[in-house]
């Protein structure tokens, strides 16, 4: 009889068992200390969105292009894959930069993010969904606002209603069609009310105005770009400013000239616009477009943050006066490279507010080079800091790698780098000059911006005038000069004669011998210079 109750029990128990199997009333012990098992994937989501709560949505959410990649030390979370930060040393090879595409989007592939080792299971990190939409946003062709693109009919008012379109909207493109050239006037495309991320796609050929009355008395820029945010101009397109009528003006104690054309010419204003200019704005992208004889300066940075500019062709004549190719001032994190530059002036020129700059992969001449300068004028106040060029090609310039001071004025330049810079029949490779002067004359003043920290490494080629000078004022002389594998040989060419080496005030310490030798520098620190801080100064 127990027997038969002890298999009655078992045979109940297993029956119970069978029902919780399939009765929800099981799932009652889940809770606080069940949980369903989830996969890796899931899981890794689940604290990338804590971390970092509403960014998938930033990133990849409705009908948004991506954004261009801003320059070093800009933004967050946005990394130029083209070069490291312009503070830390930099390898002799960099990688080579992607070229943008003109035909689609914004033309940059954002910095993959790179995948972690496979060691004690690691796996990367799973990537969001993709959204809904990949349209890089509304496109705005100026010929459909009006623009005929003919050479000769005036499209500014088709270009000023393609962009006011593009700024209600932001993330969409205005563009300028290839194989057509637009006349197109003085124009602002500004903000702040303009939405970000804008794309200006140039695959036609902008035409400046040669009608002085387009000019007025004179204007300082031609193409402006204003208060903007991660706007991009890009394409194989090209910009031409005509310079030719402002580069000569009638001199009128030449009776040789010729009366018509001089009438001309001065109908022209004397002051010269630049071409592209870009003010008070925020990681901004100019990559592949070309620009041509500009009247003055062809492309400005003013007060500007976060540039990159890649794959750009600047071009004038070596007789442009004043025709510089890329014009920097007050403005930080400058990133520019791969990048043809042949003008009248500095085929770079970096003025004073200037911090965080990095050049390289980068060709000039003609020109006068790449300067720092000129800096202090009318006594006022100057500051540079952090500046690396390196691996640039030099030619039939007129300076190589340039500081230029006036005298008079108050500051500090520190911290430049110039590294592997080739240099062939440049008049004078090397130069610091403390008493620049674009006058007849100038007076004689005490005060100077000091210079201080300057590096120059494996600067190599021929000179026709002389190798090196260095010009330091009496009162503040150069400090922290160093030299490392300098090799300079001379070319003789008519109607120039050779200089060696020239040194004033100038202290610092010599790491290599060079050639030719530089015994001017003189080792060490000057005597009593009790140089501030850049933070004190500036």
């Amino acid at each position: 009889m127990k027997l038969r109750v002890k298999g009655f029990g078992l045979l109940l128990l297993l029956v119970l068992l069978a029902l919780c199997s399939t009765i929800d009333v099981c799932d009652a012990r889940r809770g606080k200390h069940w949980r369903p098992r989830s996969s890796p994937s899931s899981s890794l989501l689940k604290k990338k969105g804590k971390a970092k709560k509403g960014s998938s949505h930033r990133q990849h959410g409705g009908n948004r292009r991506s954004p261009p990649p801003a320059p070093p030390g800009v933004g967050k979370g946005h990394q130029t894959p083209y070069q490291p930060s312009p503070n830390v040393p930099v390898s002799p090879s960099p990688s080579p930069s992607p070229k943008p595409s003109p035909a689609k989007g914004n033309g940059h592939t954002s910095p993959q993010p790179s995948s972690p080792s496979c060691g004690k299971g690691r796996q990367p990190p799973p990537q969001p969904p993709p959204a809904a939409s990949a349209s890089p946003g509304a496109v705005f062709n100026v010929v459909d606002f009006g623009a005929k693109g003919d050479g000769i009919s005036d499209d500014t008012k088709a270009f000023q209603a393609a962009w006011a379109a593009a700024c209600k909207l932001g993330a969409s493109t205005v563009l300028v069609p290839s194989e057509l050239e637009f006349l197109v006037g003085p124009i602002s495309f500004s903000g702040p009310y303009c939405k970000p991320n804008i794309l200006f796609q140039l695959e036609g050929t902008i035409l400046a105005p040669t009608n002085a009355k387009a000019w007025g008395s004179g204007l300082l820029q031609w193409l402006e770009f204003t208060k903007l945010s991660g706007l991009s101009i890009q394409g194989s397109g090209t910009i031409n400013g005509r310079g030719q009528q402002w580069w000569t003006y009638s001199d009128p104690n030449d009776d040789e000239d010729d009366d018509t054309y001089n009438q001309e010419l001065e109908r022209m204003p004397r002051v010269k616009p630049t071409a592209l200019r870009f003010y008070g704005s925020s990681n901004v992208v100019v990559a592949g477009i070309t620009i041509v004889n500009s009247s003055q300066c062809h492309l400005k940075f003013d007060n500007c943050q976060g540039v990159l500019v890649h794959d750009l062709t600047i071009s004038s004549p070596e007789n442009s006066l004043n025709t510089d190719g890329i014009h920097l001032q007050n403005s930080k994190d400058v990133s520019i490279h791969h990048t043809n530059l042949a003008c009248g002036d500095d085929c770079i020129s970096i003025q004073t507010g200037c911090s965080n700059i990095y050049i390289h992969n980068v060709n000039c001449g003609p020109g006068h080079g790449i300067s720092i300068g000129g800096l202090g004028r009318d006594n006022t106040k100057a500051c540079v800091s952090n500046v690396t060029v390196r691996d640039v090609n030099m030619f039939r310039t007129m300076t190589g790698v340039r500081i230029k001071t006036w005298q008079g004025g108050i500051g500090l330049v520190q911290d430049i780098r110039f590294s592997n810079i080739q240099v062939s029949e440049v008049q004078t490779p090397i130069m610091i000059d403390q008493f620049y002067c674009d006058k007849r004359t100038c007076t004689n003043q005490t005060s100077a911006v000091a210079v201080s920290g300057v590096q120059y490494e494996n600067i190599r080629g021929t000179f026709t005038i002389k190798p090196l000078h260095f010009a330091c004022s009496d009162s503040s002389p150069c400090s922290g000069i160093t030299l490392t594998g300098v090799q300079l040989k001379p070319v003789q060419i008519a109607h120039y004669h050779l200089n060696n080496p020239f040194c004033w005030q100038a202290f610092g310490e010599l790491f290599t011998p060079t050639i030719p030798p530089i015994a001017c520098l003189q080792i060490g620190k000057p005597a009593g210079n009790n140089l501030q801080s850049y933070h004190d100064i500036c």
